[in-house]
């Protein structure tokens, strides 16, 4: 990745925190030099069908193996646009070839009567986890997708744009290969869940794996829901109280008794773990 380009990328939204909207801007030679290089983009406005059918064109290009090594190989580089395709890969083999098909999912109100109807799309929000499907999709700053893309592993997993953009910018990866230090980490963090209290929430997890990765909290958060969102860290019960209001998806009903599950850890690293 081109130090410089990626520099430019993240000073146009980041600064000790983000950058106010209304703050951002860029030296159009900067944008020129950072979408040369890949990590800057013009704004997109695509239609949910044209996503749908964007994500069926490549999916096929993009093999179990290569997520399942981008994703060990981000582990000890910090590659977390590496570690991000995983759940963009799982997510798009929910998908079913399908017309947006809309449905009521929100209101708003000004002045204690119904101002607006929000919709998405219906058969895309009943599949697992539930998957946002806007209609359409207009000026879309691919750059701010980038961004989070690169500095967290992706904050948009389940957001169809999202799926589109990771699954495009994964396809065109060159992955290099995990090595010795990759696979300590994983089956250190497969020892620290095993090791899980049972009465354990998400949030405890996130302060374990803290010794045994190199990372920031955020960047745990990531990897725990990205863990959680291809089912190896899957809830056994989703019955369960929540402690206060928390930004977990996937992982939210997740306890320190559920342990891992061994089946999807098989699935998509057992071929490195046996080596």
């Amino acid at each position: 990745m081109d130090k410089k380009a990626k520099n430019i990328l993240f000073q146009t939204y980041w600064k000790n925190g983000w950058i106010d909207d209304k703050d951002r801007k860029i030296n159009p030679i900067d944008f020129a030099y950072a979408k040369e290089k890949g990590l800057m983009f013009d704004p997109l406005t695509i239609s949910h069908d044209e996503c749908i059918e964007k994500i069926f064109e490549i999916l096929p290009k993009i093999s179990e193996d290569k997520v399942s090594k981008a994703f060990l190989s981000s582990l000890s580089t910090r590659r977390l646009d590496w570690r991000s395709g995983l759940a963009s890969y799982f997510i798009a083999k929910q998908l079913t070839q399908h017309k947006y098909t809309p449905e009521v999912s929100g209101y708003s109100y000004k002045n204690e009567k119904l101002d607006h109807t929000d919709y998405s799309c219906g058969i895309c929000r009943d599949l697992k986890y539930g998957i946002i499907g806007d209609k359409y999709y207009k000026n879309i700053d691919l750059n701010l997708l980038n961004f989070e893309r690169i500095k967290w592993g992706g904050v948009r997993h389940g957001d169809l744009i999202y799926t589109l953009f990771d699954l495009e910018q994964f396809y065109i990866s060159e992955i290099s290969d995990p090595n010795l230090e990759d696979i300590a980490i994983l089956r250190h963090i497969l020892k620290v869940i095993d090791n899980s209290l049972p009465s354990d929430y998400p949030s405890e997890l996130e302060k374990n794996l803290s010794q045994v990765i190199k990372s920031t909290k955020d960047e745990r958060i990531i990897l725990i829901e990205i863990l959680a969102c291809v089912d190896i860290l899957k809830p056994l019960s989703f019955d369960r109280p929540v402690k206060g209001k928390t930004d977990w998806v996937f992982v939210e009903f997740w306890r320190g008794e559920d342990k891992y599950n061994k089946d999807a850890v098989d699935k998509y690293f057992g071929k490195f773990l046996n080596e």
